[in-house]
This record gives C-alpha cells, structure tokens and sequence, in this order.
C-alpha cells in the first residue's frame, strides 16, 4: 500500500453495522461446549455434564459465559465500513473482551447492535475496536456486550501521530494489558486439544479455512490449520470456571483475553491463574512449545464459598 493509507477517521468511528438477529437452541449450546473442551477429558463431570445434558433434574442444559463470543462474528461486513481501507489478508484478531449483564438461556433469539466505536493509528497498522450489545429481542433486556480489538497491519500512518478516534458511551478501552505476577500460580490446569478441535469448534459458525484447510494455513505462514482464538479462549475460562468457581459459571462478571500466538489443535493448553481481588489474573501456555499464547483478566461477582 504505497503512501498513506486512505482512511476517513470520523467516518469510520460514526458507522453502524446492520442489526441482525442470532437464534440458537440447546443443540448449539451443547456443541459450543464440546468445542471448547467441555467434558473431554471426563465424560461425566458433574462440573461440565451440565453443559451439554440435563442432569440432576435439571429443565435446561446451562450456557457457558464465553458463548457470548459468538454474537461477535463481524469479519465479512468489515470490508463494507466506509472511510476504511484495508488488506484483509494483513487482519488479526488482537484482543477480545465480555461483559456479562444476565445468563444466558439454553435457547433464544437475540438482536445484536454493532458498532466501530474506536480507531487507533499505530503507525505501522491500524486498530480497530468493535463493539456489539446482544438484547434479548421479545423483552429487550441487555444480555452482554462484546468488545473486539482488530489489528489491521499495514493500514497505520493515516493521522499526523498516534491517534485514538473514539465514539463511544462504555470506556473506550475496556481491554488493558494485565501484567502476568511473578509469582507462583494460585491454581494450573493442564488439558490437551484434541487433533480434531478445530472441526469441531468451527461448527459453531466461525468456517474461516485457516482453521480446516492445510493448503490455506501453509499459505499464512503455518505448517498445519491452527485452533481458533476464541477456541483458546474458551478452554481458558471453563479451566477457571472449574478450578476457581468451583463450577459455578454464574460468577462470571466480565473477561478479557489478549491473543499472543497460534495454538495447533493436538497441543497441551496450560491456563495458570493467579487470584487478586475480585479478578483473576491468566495466563495460557502451550507445553509442547513452552510459549504463551493468551494472556487476560476475568472479573468474579464474589469468590466461591468454597475457594
């Protein structure tokens, strides 16, 4: 892209994606969770059974917080933004944070009201934070929002300096950096991918090849398809739901996840936490490579009596 790139700012931060509507049912709930690990290791944990059965007289499967993430998936309208020029191909999914207002059912139809809502000129690439609000479309309750950070390379230089357009009524960056504490970790959980995990999770919508078709991975610069960021993510907050909440998935306030580096489905994922507070600092590694791979912070609406 030679000089600067063509980018309008204030159009870009001013525009508004078309409302859209997600309906799921039990069976989607269920397939999410199997996707994200649940119940892999033991098929009848009475921590994870939930997620994909009615067990105990239960009258509905439960929903773990982070299927919130899949409201979110705006990658083929980004194109359409106007003011905004970019190589599609040069797109990372940098950062990604939930905030979670009510629990999620077993099945609903949602209405989602997306927004670009911050621009960020970092010279050498752009920034791009989204923002999507899901209500509950037949009583219109707020039910969670998403934040998304996109890191557009090559698409930076467009402004005189570093630049943050912003338009937005939530702070204009929920997603900060957490320093990981030197310290030893309050609690580790170790799970291993399984080969298929990418096939699996992309059932639940996101059918981007890098994640399926060897020839496109190697294209980008991978030896095999790699494991959806949000896949990792996923593994990553029911690992503290487990350990910290002592399954309770409702403690859940809000989560924030920063994508380091690609896992390849078949590796072992290591989350270490550390406890401060109300929040729940993490960390997830993966041994094979000993290189972390997302770092973040998960706030608790109260600890577990039982912590």
């Amino acid at each position: 892209m030679a000089g600067k790139p063509n980018i309008a700012p204030h159009l870009v931060v001013s525009h508004k994606f078309p409302e859209t509507t997600y309906t799921y049912t039990e069976r989607d709930v269920a397939l999410y969770a199997l996707g994200v690990g649940a119940c892999s290791r033991d098929a009848v944990d009475d921590k994870e059974l939930k997620y994909v059965y009615h067990q105990d007289g239960q009258q509905a499967i439960q929903v773990l917080p982070t299927f919130s993430v899949l409201f979110s998936d705006l990658q083929s309208q980004l194109l359409e933004i106007p003011g905004l020029e970019f190589d599609p191909r040069l797109l990372l999914h940098g950062q990604h944070y939930v905030e979670i207002y009510k629990p999620l059912p077993s099945n609903g139809c949602l209405l989602n009201k997306a927004a670009v809502v911050g621009l960020h000129d970092k010279g050498k690439a752009a920034i791009l934070d989204i923002e999507v609000l899901s209500y509950e479309k037949e009583s219109g309750v707020l039910m969670c929002m998403n934040r998304l950070a996109i890191y557009l390379r090559g698409a930076g230089g467009f402004s005189n300096s570093s630049q943050l357009y912003s338009h937005s009524k939530y702070p204009s960056n929920p997603i900060l950096v957490h320093k990981i504490p030197k310290t030893q970790p309050f609690a580790i959980c170790e799970e291993s991918t399984h080969p298929s995990q990418a096939l699996l999770y992309r059932l639940s919508g996101d059918y981007n090849p890098l994640h399926s078709d060897p020839t496109v991975a190697k294209i980008a610069g991978f030896s095999l398809p790699i494991l959806h960021g949000l896949c990792t993510l996923g593994f990553a907050v029911r690992a503290i739901i487990k350990t910290i909440c002592r399954g309770d998935q409702n403690l859940i306030k809000n989560i924030s996840g920063r994508f380091l580096l690609h896992v390849y489905p078949g590796e072992t994922l290591v989350t270490e936490m550390w406890v401060e507070g109300p929040r729940v600092i993490y960390q997830v590694k993966v041994k094979e490579r000993a290189r972390a791979v997302l770092s973040g912070a998960i706030t608790l609406h109260r600890f577990s009596s039982s912590l």
